[in-house]
């Protein structure tokens, strides 16, 4: 990450990640739900339709070769043009940027009130995902919504300088594909075909080839976006 800019991290909670999707303008017909597990009878207690998945994960040297190895085999495959991505450059930043996937990829589906996030979507949908991430670093009104967020988990918040090595991605359907978002990453990570009913299980089966990576690492947290109960 290029920017100085650190923000409190964001806790992987439906309550924290709710509260800041409604401050954003989200309408409150969607939801972050949690998914406790990637077998079939887990998945099937996720409410419908899912929009996107949202995996946090503890960054190391295994997941760093992985990735990299990731990129460099995906480098020459096509991905949709109007698919909406953006890099980090604010530390701690993940988890809104990964929420900021989610909704801005299925906006054919959710309802955005006026409000920072669709004032900063309107502002920068034409613009490349390094000049995106550039804006995000001086968005006072979804830097402010973080915030407000971040310090009502239920966890005590860590400071914005704290060394925090959880990450989160986002996986969604977008034009008949499987795409993961990442913004430490230079592009947008395309995963095969997948359709709106097979999605989850589609991209629970990404989540697991993840975790294999570092089968000893128990940190991993998902959560959905999915239809209101």
């Amino acid at each position: 990450m290029s920017g100085n800019k650190r923000w409190i991290p964001l806790e992987s909670n439906p309550e924290v990640m709710n509260k800041f999707l409604t401050t954003v303008g989200v309408s409150s017909t969607w939801k972050i739900n949690d998914v406790y597990g990637l077998d079939s009878e887990l998945l099937a207690t996720v409410p419908q339709p899912v929009l996107a998945v949202l995996l946090l994960f503890p960054i190391n040297e295994k997941f760093e070769s992985y990735f990299k190895k990731q990129e460099e085999e995906k480098k020459s495959e096509a991905i949709s043009p109007s698919l909406y991505f953006m890099k980090q450059t604010v530390g701690n930043a993940c988890g809104t940027i990964a929420l900021i996937h989610a909704v801005a990829n299925n906006l054919d589906k959710i309802d955005l009130t006026p409000g920072h996030l669709k004032n900063f979507l309107d502002a920068t949908k034409d613009l490349s995902p390094e000049a995106r991430a550039e804006k995000l670093e001086a968005d006072e009104g979804l830097s402010s919504a973080h915030e407000e967020s971040a310090q009502g988990g239920q966890t005590e918040a860590p400071s914005r300088d704290e060394n925090v090595n959880l990450h989160f991605i986002t996986l969604i359907h977008h034009s008949g594909g499987l795409y993961e978002l990442d913004g430490r990453k230079s592009r947008p990570m395309p995963h095969g075909n997948t359709t709106p009913e097979t999605f989850l299980e589609d991209a629970a089966k990404v989540c697991r080839e993840l975790m294999a990576v570092d089968p000893e690492e128990v940190h991993f947290t998902l959560v959905a976006l999915t239809g209101a109960q």
